[in-house]
């Protein structure tokens, strides 16, 4: 029988265990230019013996960012700075994937410089406030994406993905999950396209396709993972007809030969399990838990097969040597919920307070 604790093979690479550290917001991005620091290098470092740890979300590109504090991977100075968290975790023996996140609507033009708005597949704003440095602000109306636009956005993902290689991770995860920017253009109410970016199931998971094709041909399929969230209302999504879609997105996506696919579960298991049938390669599994952390009883989905690698949020934060008390049976710290913004506490609306 497969447990949580033997290794497995994930894009050439060889996971002591399949236990991963799902990517958590934690806005301490506070380096030059929105740069890693020594203190993240040592957050990550502690955690080094997940099989798999998943960054904080990163934005691609200077309007790809929502969050204060939270770091990138578009400039030189940036790629320089995550070199001293991946070395870190390769010091410790850990394999790390950089979360590629460009929030779209989501943000606030607070948090941008010279200027810049936040961009959607539509000009539809999403509902429910964002936090900025002078407290919380309600959401704009996002400008509209053009087609040359999307362009340079799909470029921009690749180009971010190249800059991950060189910062030394060893892959990257999409973020088509949450409500951001590939979600959006999954969604049916933030994407009103009637072009060939929207209007259909083909068009709504045109987006997704394309910025997994850009970013494999970019550094190898075997260095990507991508994450959804199929059904998961967070940040003002709907989704009607959402196996119809995610069906069509990962028989899309399946040709590319991606290293893994990381589902965030709502309520929809059964979609999960035929997800899993229809992906070849190795299913990530955040399973859905309620208001309650993934914990020590999830680890059946592995032995029973439901999926490859479980994902855990806020248990991680809590037990950075998460993995050997999972082994050991506990004990485990309680996540405090101080440390998180709202809502459920698996590493998907976890975004914490600044001071967390």
């Amino acid at each position: 029988m497969t447990t949580a604790f033997d290794p497995i093979e994930l894009g050439g690479k060889r996971l002591a265990n399949r236990i991963a550290m799902a990517p958590m917001t934690r806005s301490r991005a506070y380096g030059p230019g929105a740069s890693a620091t020594e203190a993240m290098a040592t957050y990550y470092a502690q955690r080094a013996g997940a099989g798999l740890i998943i960054s904080e979300g990163v934005q691609p590109s200077v309007v790809g960012q929502g969050y204060p504090d939270t770091p990138g991977l578009h400039s030189a100075e940036q790629v320089a700075a995550w070199r001293q968290v991946t070395d870190a975790v390769h010091r410790e023996g850990g394999v790390i994937f950089a979360q590629l996140m460009h929030t779209g609507r989501i943000g606030h033009p607070d948090l941008l410089p010279d200027g810049l708005v936040p961009v959607g597949p539509s000009p539809v704003a999403a509902a429910g406030q964002v936090f900025t440095h002078e407290g919380m602000k309600d959401f704009v109306t996002p400008a509209e994406l053009t087609e040359a636009e999307i362009a340079r956005t799909v470029d921009d993902f690749a180009r971010a993905a190249r800059n991950a290689v060189e910062a030394g991770f060893d892959g990257v995860e999409l973020h088509g999950a949450n409500g951001y920017l590939p979600h959006q253009f999954l969604s049916t109410n933030a994407n009103l396209r009637t072009d060939g970016w929207g209007g259909s199931v083909a068009g709504r998971i045109r987006f997704t396709v394309e910025v997994a094709r850009a970013v494999t041909d970019a550094i190898g399929a075997h260095r990507v993972g991508l994450r959804i969230s199929p059904a998961v209302p967070f940040n003002d999504i709907v989704e009607d007809g959402h196996r119809d879609t995610y069906r069509a997105l990962v028989a899309a996506i399946e040709p590319l030969g991606l290293a893994y696919l990381h589902v965030l579960e709502g309520p929809d298991r059964e979609l999960t399990l035929e997800l899993r049938k229809l992906f070849g390669g190795v299913l990530v599994l955040n399973p859905q838990t309620g208001q309650t952390p993934t914990g020590p009883g999830e680890l059946a989905l592995i032995e029973d097969g439901t999926a490859d690698v479980l994902s855990f949020g806020g248990l991680f934060l809590a037990n950075p040597d998460l993995p050997a008390r999972l082994a050991s049976g506990g004990p485990f710290n309680e996540p405090d919920r101080a440390t998180f913004y709202g809502g459920d506490e698996r590493g998907y609306t976890d975004y914490p307070a600044l001071a967390g």
